[in-house]
């Protein structure tokens, strides 16, 4: 692809005001929010395209700078929160569903427990109508031997079979108690995670409001500005990535899957982030991918950072449309990659699912769910 080429998606990404994607074909997604996710760097930012008079001094650019770093470290711990709190609820539905299942044993083994001590009872009843006597008396006060030795081989055959009888009982009754012992450890394990879901719970609220009052004591101009400079920091890092020639490489097609799962992240484009959403009216980052991969009929892990764990790691100049790009030293970030440098995703509290450009973020590498 030529440098003009790369220009023209570089721009169109940047404002994200019409960018054709590889979902359904002839279909141009465009996102109504055309202010990008801040990066982590806080490089000077290129000059406002405003009147000279009306442009803010370097100093007033630097606070701005420092504010603008100060909101990134708030929303990336907020992220971290928002992962761990994600991976406690999935640990805790996983918890959920293995109590239950538990829990359905143990009916059933209580039934079969209580159907065994009836035979058992049976048993002992018939035992107890023949006398209890000794094989000899038996013997002595029968008329006919063979019958006798016809009855003696009757009783070993069900001597046998109450041993059978008494070693289910015992069997089952381990059983029982081991499903309890079970469900009792996974209780501990459930409880243990709703106490890391608030404790997650509680840092999110805490980072998210501090920068929301961070912002809220911006004046309008200085929220403006402070967009702009989001907005060049990012047109920056996606150029400095087009320009390392990175797109010349990149040649993948989508699979049948990856193309549904884009189709359906682009459908989401302009619905609000939410912390811990997944959907229909809400997503988080990594809510928004493992939706879109569950509805095209993948299952994924739920957070970023297991996403990463997980999933097939790719090459950079090897993926392709719906491969997830992930974020990040500590992979509290995700996009899915839509084809011509851009991804999809839900950027932060107060911005909306967008397209933005792949390397507008730091990027740690790409993973394929479907590989």
């Amino acid at each position: 692809m030529g440098t003009g080429t790369r220009g023209l998606i570089a721009t169109a990404v940047t404002v994200v005001c019409a960018v054709t994607v590889l979902a359904v074909p002839g279909t141009a997604f465009a996102a109504p929010d055309p202010t990008a996710t801040a990066p982590t760097s806080s490089a000077p930012a290129p000059a406002s395209s405003a009147p000279a008079a009306a442009s803010p001094s370097p100093a007033a650019d630097k606070d701005l700078e420092a504010v603008r770093a100060k909101l990134d470290k708030l929303y990336h711990d907020a992220a971290v929160a928002t992962d761990s709190y994600n991976a406690a609820q999935e640990k805790a539905d996983k918890q959920s569903a293995a109590i239950v299942e538990l829990a359905r044993k143990i009916v059933k083994g209580q039934q079969k427990l209580d159907r065994l001590k009836k035979r058992a009872g049976a048993a002992a009843a018939a035992q107890y109508r023949t006398g209890g006597l000794p094989d000899e008396a038996r013997l002595l006060l029968s008329d006919d031997p063979q019958e006798f030795l016809d009855g003696a081989d009757r009783t070993l055959q069900g001597e046998r079979a109450a041993r059978g009888l008494i070693g289910e009982l015992t069997r089952t009754q381990q059983d029982l108690a081991q499903y309890a012992e079970d469900a009792s450890a996974r209780w501990k394990g459930l409880e243990a995670n709703r106490k890391a879901k608030d404790a997650a719970r509680k840092k999110i609220k805490e980072q998210i409001s501090a920068a929301e009052k961070l912002e809220a004591r911006l004046a309008k101009r200085e929220k403006e500005r402070l967009a702009k400079l989001e907005e060049d920091a990012a047109f920056k890092a996606q150029t400095a990535w087009l320009d390392s020639g990175v797109l010349d490489e990149i040649k993948g097609k989508a699979s049948a899957q990856g193309r549904k799962a884009v189709a359906y992240a682009t459908a989401q484009i302009g619905k609000p982030y939410e912390w811990g959403a997944e959907g229909p009216d809400t997503y988080d980052c990594s809510g928004l991918t493992s939706q879109a991969w569950a509805d095209a009929g993948h299952a994924i892990p739920r957070t970023s950072q297991e996403q990463w764990k997980q999933l097939r790691h790719i090459d950079v100049k090897d993926m392709r449309p719906g491969d997830l790009v992930i974020y990040f030293h500590d992979a509290t970030h995700v996009g899915m990659y839509i084809g011509d440098g851009a991804i999809v995703h839900a950027p932060r509290p107060g911005r909306t699912v967008t397209i933005t450009g792949a390397g507008s973020m730091p990027i740690l590498g790409v993973v394929r769910p479907d590989a």
